[in-house]
C-alpha cells in the first residue's frame, strides 16, 4: 500500500511539476533579481553617486522640501518625500498636482546630503524584474496574478509530493555522482531540491498567501460581497491607515519638515527613522503631515507608530500603532519572509542563492524528465523533443535574455524615447529569438551554441560597463563601490560558470554524435531487430517490455 501510494505521488510530482515549470523558471529568475532591485537600479542609472553612508534625515527633508517649495506649481495637493535609507543610499520627492483635467505628476531624485539634483538614464531597473515575478509582462495585470497564482499552487503540491516520493531525503542530500547521464540529472535535482527545501516551502506557501484575495475571491466576496465598495470596506478593516481632510481653500504657511523630523526621532524607539513624508494640501490652512518609519530589520516586523501631524502648527494629532492581531501579524510576517525587507547583506545574499537553488531545482528536473524518456540515442518522441527544445530555449535563453536587458541599458541612447521599455522589449526579443534557434537547431548543438552565447553575454558585460561608463572594476574596488564592483564580479563568475556548462555540453555532443556514427554502422551491418509478438510488424523501435531478436 505505500508503495503504490509513493507511486502515485511520483507521477503527480512529476506532472505538476513538468507543466508550470517554464513560467516557474521565469518567476524564480525575476523574483531572485528582485532581492537585489535597489543594487541593479544602482548600477543601471550610473550617473547616480556611489553609495556612502545613511544620510542625515533632517537635512535630507530641508533640501526635499527646497526643492518642492522651488519647482511646486500652484494648486500642488500633495507632496511625498522618501528620505534617504541603507537600500539605497538616495532621495527620491514626487509631488502630485491636481487639476480639473486630472492629475499631474513631477518628480526628482536629489543627492541626499548636498540637494543637489541628479539626472539619472531612464530605466526599469531591477524593479521592472522584479514586478514581472509577479505580473509577468505584456499582459493585463490580474491575467498576470492568475497565472503565477495557479503555478505557486502546482509548485507546492510538487514541493510535497517530491518530500513523499524521496523517502531517502536525507541521504541524497550528500549524494552526487557526476558523468552518470540520467542518475547525475536526479542527483542535481535532488541536492538543489534538498538544500533549499525550506526556502522554496516558505517561499510558495507565502506568495500563495498574498494572492489570497486573487486566487480564492470567494473567502472576500462571502463576507464583504462584491464590487468596489466592499474592497474598500475590507481594506478599511484590514489595514490601519492615517485619515486625511479636505483642503479648507484658504493658504498658509507649512510648518517646517525637519522641525517633524526632529520630534519624530524622539518620538519613535531608538534605531527607527523615517521613510516617507507625505504631506497632504500643502500651503493649505488643512495641511496635514504623515510620518512613517522604515520598516523592521526582523520578520515579525514590529514597527514604530506612525505619525500624522497638523501641517500649520506641527501639532501630533494621531498615533497609528501596526496591526498586532493575530491575522496581521500572520499576514506581516509572511510578507517580510517572501519579499526579505528586513535582510541585512549575508541573508539577503542567502536570499538570492536560495532563488537560484530553486531556478536550478525546476531545470534539472524538467531536464530529467527528457533524459529519462530518451534512452541512449533513441529518436525522441514528439512532446520529448518539444520539452527538450522548450528547456533549452529558456533555462538557457531567459538567462541571456535577462542579460541582454542589461546590455541595452549600456547601449541604447540615452534620450531615447520610451526608454525603459525598450530595454524590456530587448530581453523579451532576445529570449523570443533564442526560443526559435532552439526550434530549428539540433538539441546537441543548440545547447552548446546556447551556452556559449551567455558565456559570452555574461562575462563580456563588465566590459561593456567599462566602456561606456567611468566605473569600472578597477575603479569600483579602489573606490570601495561594492555594488558596481560586486554586480562585476557576479556577471564574471556566472560567466565563467556558463563557459563550463558550455564544454560539458561539447564534450556530450561529441559523445552523442560518435555513438550515433557507430550505431549506423553496426545497424548497417545487422539484420532488423524483431521486436514484439508475432502478430506485430516488425520495428526497430522496441517498446518497453517488449523481447527483441535479430534473425
Amino acid at each position: 500500500m505505500k508503495g503504490f501510494f509513493r507511486q502515485s505521488m511520483a507521477w503527480l510530482h512529476t506532472w505538476v511539476g513538468l507543466l508550470p515549470a517554464w513560467i516557474l523558471y521565469f518567476v524564480f529568475l525575476t523574483g531572485t533579481a528582485g532581492y537585489v532591485n535597489y543594487e541593479i537600479d544602482q548600477w543601471m542609472q550610473p550617473e547616480l553617486p556611489a553609495p556612502q553612508a545613511v544620510a542625515d534625515p533632517v537635512t535630507a527633508a530641508r533640501h526635499a522640501e527646497q526643492w518642492l517649495r522651488e519647482t511646486s506649481p500652484p494648486g500642488t495637493s500633495r507632496w511625498r518625500i522618501y528620505l534617504p535609507s541603507d537600500r539605497p543610499n538616495r532621495v527620491a520627492y514626487q509631488l502630485r498636482v491636481s487639476h480639473a483635467g486630472g492629475g499631474q505628476f513631477g518628480k526628482a531624485i536629489l543627492d541626499a546630503s548636498t540637494g543637489a539634483v541628479i539626472e539619472p538614464r531612464q530605466t526599469g531597473g531591477g524593479q521592472a524584474l522584479y514586478v514581472m515575478h509577479y505580473a509577468l509582462h505584456y499582459l493585463p495585470t490580474l491575467a498576470g496574478w492568475w497565472i503565477v497564482g495557479i503555478c505557486t499552487m502546482l509548485m507546492l503540491v510538487a514541493l510535497v509530493t517530491g518530500i513523499v516520493v524521496h523517502k531517502k531525503i536525507f541521504k541524497e542530500f550528500f549524494t552526487f555522482r557526476p558523468g552518470k547521464g540520467q542518475r547525475s540529472w536526479l542527483d542535481a535535482h535532488n541536492v538543489a531540491s534538498v538544500v533549499s527545501l525550506p526556502f522554496q516551502l516558505m517561499i510558495t506557501y507565502s506568495g500563495l498567501v498574498l494572492f489570497l484575495f486573487t486566487c480564492i475571491p470567494f473567502v472576500l466576496m462571502g463576507v464583504y460581497g462584491t464590487g468596489d465598495e466592499a474592497r474598500k470596506q475590507f481594506d478599511r478593516e484590514a489595514y490601519s491607515e492615517l485619515r486625511s481632510t479636505a483642503s479648507a481653500g484658504r493658504p498658509a504657511p507649512l510648518v517646517p519638515l525637519q522641525d517633524l523630523v526632529r520630534q519624530s526621532l524622539a518620538l519613535w524607539p531608538p534605531g527607527q527613522a523615517p521613510l516617507v513624508i507625505d504631506v497632504r494640501h500643502p500651503g493649505d490652512a488643512n495641511a496635514r503631515i504623515f510620518l512613517r518609519p522604515r520598516l523592521s530589520t526582523t520578520a515579525l516586523r514590529p514597527q514604530a507608530d506612525a505619525l500624522l501631524f497638523d501641517g500649520t502648527t506641527g501639532t501630533l494629532l494621531q498615533r497609528v500603532a501596526p496591526e498586532r492581531r493575530p491575522a496581521s501579524i500572520l499576514r506581516d510576517t509572511l510578507f517580510s519572509l517572501h519579499e526579505g525587507v528586513f535582510a541585512g547583506p549575508v541573508l539577503r545574499s542567502l536570499y538570492v542563492l536560495s532563488g537560484l537553488l530553486g531556478a536550478a531545482m525546476i531545470a534539472t528536473g524538467a531536464i530529467l524528465w527528457t533524459v529519462k524518456r530518451r534512452p541512449g540515442n533513441a529518436p525522441a518522441a514528439r512532446d520529448v523533443d518539444l520539452v527538450s527544445r522548450l528547456n533549452i530555449g529558456t533555462f538557457v535563453g531567459l538567462p541571456v535574455a535577462i542579460t541582454a536587458y542589461f546590455w541595452a541599458n549600456r547601449l541604447l541612447p540615452v534620450n531615447l524615447p520610451d526608454r525603459a521599455d525598450w530595454e524590456v522589449h530587448a530581453m523579451f526579443l532576445t529570449w523570443a529569438t533564442l526560443l526559435v534557434h532552439a526550434a530549428l537547431r539540433p538539441p546537441e548543438r543548440s545547447w552548446t551554441e546556447q551556452l556559449r552565447l551567455a558565456a559570452a553575454a555574461f562575462a563580456l558585460l563588465p566590459l561593456l560597463n567599462a566602456l561606456t561608463t567611468d566605473r569600472h572594476l578597477a575603479q569600483s574596488l579602489s573606490a570601495g563601490d561594492w555594488v558596481f564592483a560586486g554586480f562585476d564580479l557576479v556577471m564574471l563568475g556566472l560567466g565563467l560558470l556558463f563557459a563550463a556548462a558550455a564544454r560539458q555540453a561539447r564534450v556530450n555532443a561529441a559523445a552523442s554524435i560518435a555513438l550515433n556514427v557507430a550505431t549506423s554502422d553496426v545497424s548497417a551491418r545487422e539484420p532488423p531487430l524483431r521486436c514484439g509478438t508475432a502478430a506485430r510488424a516488425r520495428t526497430d523501435r522496441p517498446r518497453p517490455g517488449w523481447r527483441c531478436s535479430r534473425p
